[in-house]
């Protein structure tokens, strides 16, 4: 067999295959069946089956999220090839193909430390804040099952989040455990305090009840309606029972309730049918004392209301719906007589008209010397004592004049 040879590789003259590396020849097999050419042709085909493997591992390495632990395990694996492999070719370049591949898959696996140091220091943050909304709903939430129905979506959002390290995880759940079990114990001792309160509540309603039914067949319509409304303000006051003993304690209080002012409205009804009357009645006298008005006889206007006064008496109740109506129509005719009177007292007053007559009197008098003044002022040319006199006229005639209208009222 004659010899055969390649850049990489050779076949010497007995069959024996040989590649060449940076550290020398070496054999990689034997060749007897055909020739030489043939040999490195074949021995050629398995270096590029490695070149093609650790082609396809850069390409995953590249395009994928192959974890570094993985990858490294191929390259380890395809490096072990290498150095053993039974192939012609440029070993030196797929073992530095290596080598890059060996520093990319350091840097992605400082990457994904990297990564993963970011995500638990995210996920620690997640769990603080899930562990700190549920240590606040234990120590202030009282809308209960508000608080227990967040309490478990809080712990579906831990159980979603990603795991930290070992230490921080389960002081982190202790704390969250902690929290959902004191705010059990205060739901439970609030509901245990509340069965009391409302166990107290049914006691009390139920001695309100227990009055409110006494009373309903009474007609002693004001002073029981008032009790009615006293019995509510406590019942208002003595807070809620149980939802059952509640809705029937309420039933029995709203009857009684209704059984009385049922009866109070149908007695007010036939009361008010009686009244009807007196009202038409006191229409009539309303309309006669209404031509009393305006006064000009005090005298004459009193004696007829006077009268008017007692008819009015004399017709009786009326109505509860035109009581103030009329009652109001009344008042404004007594008040206009009234003011009449007033008047005519304040004008025949012997000691009003005195006191008027020397309030003019007075200030004549007062204006008299004053104008004596300024004219002495004017002829002696003092400009100060003028205007000081002027003023001070000024002044006294205005008072004059409201006093003279005051005396003309007694006229």
């Amino acid at each position: 067999m004659s010899s055969a040879t390649d850049p990489w590789g050779r076949v010497d003259e007995d069959g024996t295959v040989y590649v060449r590396t940076s550290g020398g020849e070496r054999v990689v097999g034997s060749w007897q069946a055909g020739a030489p050419e043939e040999a490195l042709a074949y021995f050629k085909r398995k270096y590029d089956a490695l070149a093609t493997e650790i082609g396809l591992l850069e390409q995953r390495v590249r395009t994928t999220d192959l974890q570094p632990a993985q990858a490294q395990h191929s390259i380890a694996r395809l490096r072990e090839a290498v150095g053993e492999a039974h192939a012609v070719g440029d070993l030196d370049a797929l073992a530095r193909r290596l080598d890059g591949l060996t520093e990319q898959v350091g840097r992605r696996r400082e990457e994904v430390k990297a990564q993963r140091e970011q995500h638990r220091h995210e996920a620690r943050e997640v769990k603080e804040r899930i562990v700190a909304e549920a240590e606040r709903i234990a120590a202030e939430e009282t809308h209960w099952k508000n608080g227990g129905e967040r309490l478990r979506q809080l712990v579906e959002e831990w159980k979603a989040a990603d795991r930290i390290d070992r230490p921080t995880e389960t002081a982190l759940w202790k704390r969250l455990s902690s929290a959902r079990n004191a705010f059990t114990k205060r739901r439970k001792v609030y509901f245990a305090t509340l069965d009391d309160q409302r166990e107290e509540a049914r006691r009390e309603k139920e001695r309100l009840v227990a009055e409110a039914e006494a009373m309903r067949e009474s007609t002693d319509w004001g002073e029981t309606a008032a009790a009615y409304r006293d019995l509510m303000r406590r019942w208002k006051l003595a807070g809620r029972a149980s939802r059952d003993a509640e809705e029937d304690l309420w039933a029995r209080f709203k009857g009684a309730q209704d059984t009385f002012f049922q009866a109070r409205s149908a007695a007010f009804a036939e009361r008010d049918a009686e009244f009807r009357g007196n009202a038409e009645e006191k229409e009539k006298i309303l309309a006669e004392a209404e031509r009393l008005l305006p006064v000009r006889d005090v005298r004459q206007a009193r004696q007829a209301l006077r009268a008017i006064q007692e008819r009015w008496e004399a017709a009786g109740m009326v109505p509860r719906d035109q009581r103030d109506r009329l009652e109001g129509r009344l008042r404004k005719i007594e008040e206009a007589v009234r003011t009449a009177e007033e008047s005519e007292w304040r004008r025949t007053n012997p000691e009003a008209r005195a006191r008027a007559e020397a309030t003019v009197n007075q200030l004549r008098s007062s204006i008299d010397q004053l104008e004596k003044r300024l004219d002495k002022a004017r002829a002696a040319g003092r400009d100060k004592d003028v205007k000081d006199a002027e003023e001070a006229l000024g002044a006294r005639r205005a008072w004059l004049e409201e006093a003279e209208r005051t005396l003309a009222e007694f006229s």
